[in-house]
């Protein structure tokens, strides 16, 4: 085990680590003229399913030999946790990047969170069995050395010595400090990683883990894998600096390290490469792990096209690149799937079978064709369009066409008008509330829904006509695991939204204008619970004949950004008609389209 280092060596390690000149940089992230891509994502230390999905892609043998030619096999994150396989698989891969240079071909490792929480000591989802597989490399005296630092150090003194081993070997298993050596700045898997970069683009496609955060349209790849990365890098090389100088400790979960360090630093003593590294941890921590950072991102996966589909236009721009793969987000069907006309496809099937119930896929990119290949190598076909969903659904992949016809077709039970219906059908069962129509036969929550679907927007739950008790009205869905923004705001929750809200606030606020609804409340704001994506009722007093627009437009204060125009400009008159000429009458139609236009003129 290390003991106590040189602080002279620790600052020359600082100061010339990963320099990287400007000039060159993206040259180094970009690579054209691949024979051959094949991408997959999150192994999560599942090394047979990795092993199977490698041979199925015909880039090993039996004998684990690389057999890819000039292939780029892409490895879009996320190697590491909740699986028992994590060591192998690095090291097979680290094998592989030396076999398929050889060959003319390349392997390319990108860092994904899971990457970055164990370099920075975040353990929380490191599997028994990959401590397991260090545990030879780790002896009794270096195990004696951190039970002492630790008993001392974090005031575990009232415990005897028998309580407090037996608690020490239950939170630190065989393995823990050798893990722990071998993911820091100068360990053998910690340098290896901090070498890699988080983004990459070949043949104008473009990798990453998480996804193209708003820093890749701001800084493009050097902000990305030169900034982005240096700092991770100078979390882990402090981090290594402190624990040499026993300022923290390999025990110390991640969560605490700002809350230890600070003591040190208010304290204002140590050398100063202490106070440096202390100052880096408080500086950096939160930087790590925002959901803003292209290893966390997911705004790509949650937000719809009218959200999402300006930024990621302007990402793909800055970097050159047509579209972007990403893993992170396991599909709900397990299978490689695309969305905003194909600018995204997401490859993260849930490889690690025991933990996510799915299974290996690879992305094949040859010759300007896009396939996937099961676990076993067989051939899929392209990938399929992701389904958008309004609330979370009572059975995995029932989409909103099913959720139609189940509400327009299946059996209703319980309840009163407006309140807990249930309705079903072969099987499956929803809730959903029963609507009245408003004057003269309007169906306002159907039509806002219908212009829902037409716009791509996701916001609002399915809702179709239909009779019930002899009554004509509408059936809506209602998700399960919702919260309504009062209370939201009273639990003052949701700052963490994938998608965040006040994106989605923004869009509410066009559409609102758009259906001509000014009677928005707390109460008719709901949120998924499950990934806090918005989902809106109470149009009862939409699709009024007026056509202002709310102040907040009118004054410009809030843009109507290209893919919001480009689909406003999809909402041609006649569509509108056939669309909604059921449920509205002809003058609000003709409102709506002035409001439509009165919006793409701003």
């Amino acid at each position: 085990m290390r003991r106590k280092k040189n602080l002279l060596f620790a600052s020359l390690l600082f100061f010339g680590f990963g320099q990287v000149s400007q000039a060159t940089a993206d040259d180094r992230w970009r690579f054209d003229n691949a024979e051959r891509i094949v991408a997959f994502s999150d192994v999560h230390g599942d090394y047979d399913a990795m092993h199977a999905t490698l041979a199925g892609a015909g880039l090993i043998d039996a004998a684990s030999n690389w057999t890819g030619s000039e292939s780029h096999l892409v490895i879009v994150g996320d190697i590491l946790d909740r699986g028992p396989g994590s060591r192998a698989a690095m090291d097979l891969l680290m094998r592989l990047e030396d076999e398929a240079a050889a060959a003319g071909g390349m392997v390319h490792v990108l860092i994904g969170n899971h990457e970055v929480m164990n370099i920075v000591g975040d353990t929380r989802y490191v599997h028994p069995g990959e401590y397991a597989a260090f545990a030879a490399d780790e002896s009794a005296a270096d195990r004696d050395l951190w039970f002492r630092s630790w008993l001392n150090m974090r005031q575990h003194t009232d415990l005897s010595d028998a309580e407090a081993r037996d608690l020490f070997d239950r939170a630190f298993p065989a393995g823990y400090f050798a893990h722990r050596e071998a993911f820091a700045a100068d360990g053998k898997y910690g340098a290896w990683l901090l070498q890699k970069p988080m983004l990459v683009v070949i043949d104008g496609n473009a990798f990453v883990h998480g996804g193209l955060a708003p820093v890749v349209a701001e800084s493009g790849l050097q902000g990305v894998n030169g900034d982005l990365m240096d700092d991770v890098r100078t979390y882990a090389r402090q981090l290594q600096l402190l624990t040499d100088e026993r300022v923290l400790l390999p025990t110390d979960p991640n969560s605490q390290h700002v809350e230890i360090v600070a003591r040190v630093g208010a304290s204002d003593i140590g050398p100063a490469a202490v106070r440096q590294a202390v100052a880096d941890i408080r500086r950096l921590d939160s930087e790590l792990f925002s959901y803003q950072s292209p290893h966390w991102y997911r705004g790509h996966t949650y937000c719809s096209e009218l959200i999402e589909g300006d930024r990621i236009a302007a990402a793909l721009e800055k970097i050159g690149a047509v579209r972007v793969i990403v893993g992170h987000t396991p599909t709900p069907t397990r299978e490689i799937v695309q969305r905003l006309d194909g600018r995204v496809i997401e490859i993260d099937t849930g490889m690690n079978s025991s933990y996510y119930k799915g299974s290996g896929h690879a992305l094949v990119i040859e010759n300007d064709t896009i396939t996937v290949l099961n676990e076993d190598g067989s051939a899929g076909l392209p990938p399929a369009e992701a389904a958008r969903s309004v609330g979370a659904r009572p059975v995995a992949g029932l989409a909103a066409a099913d959720i139609e016809y189940l509400l327009e077709n299946g059996e209703i039970a319980g309840g009163q008008v407006g309140k807990g219906l249930t309705v079903t059908l072969d099987g499956s069962t929803v809730a959903a509330r029963f609507i009245r129509p408003v004057r003269g036969g309007v169906h306002p929550e159907v039509a806002a829904y219908r212009v829902d679907r037409l716009l791509g927007l996701d916001m609002v739950p399915v809702t179709v006509l239909r009779e019930h008790d002899g009554k004509r009205g509408a059936l809506q869905f209602v998700p399960v695991r919702s919260m309504d923004e009062n209370q939201r705001q009273a639990q003052q929750t949701g700052g963490g939204a994938w998608c965040p809200l006040p994106l989605q606030w923004d869009s509410m606020v066009l559409l609102d204008a758009l259906v001509g609804n000014d009677a928005r409340s707390v109460e008719s704001i709901f949120y998924n619970l499950d990934n806090w994506q918005l989902m809106l009722v109470g149009f009862d007093r939409a699709f009024s004949t007026s056509t202002a627009l709310p102040t907040r437009i009118e004054n410009g204060e809030l843009a109507v950004g290209g893919s919001w125009q480009s689909a406003l400009r999809g909402l041609g008159d006649e569509q509108l008609s056939a669309a909604l000429g059921d449920v509205l009458g002809k003058r609000r139609i003709r409102a709506l389209a002035e409001r439509r236009d009165r919006l793409l003129n701003r």
